[in-house]
């Protein structure tokens, strides 16, 4: 059984829910605190996020931390 990185659905799953706000990465970064580099390698799934910064990116988008989490593991393959 292949195991999947959750990092790359939720990175897909981020940029879709900023994006569906209009808001570019740089806008993001501003708004949460966060580098727009940084957020570059959550989006690709680079980086591994921590709860900290989900939670700080909710805030800023104005949604529930839960939102951030609604991704399905089954969407790419490590």
């Amino acid at each position: 059984m292949d195991t999947v990185d959750p990092r790359i659905p939720f990175g897909k799953h981020l940029a879709k829910v900023r994006k569906s706000r209009g808001w570019s990465q740089e806008k993001l970064a501003l708004e949460s605190g966060l580098a727009r580099s940084y957020l570059g390698g959550v989006e690709r799934g680079q980086r591994n996020i921590a709860l900290v910064n989900i939670c700080k990116l909710a805030q800023a988008l104005e949604v529930s931390p839960a939102v951030l989490m609604e991704f399905q593991l089954s969407d790419t393959k490590a």
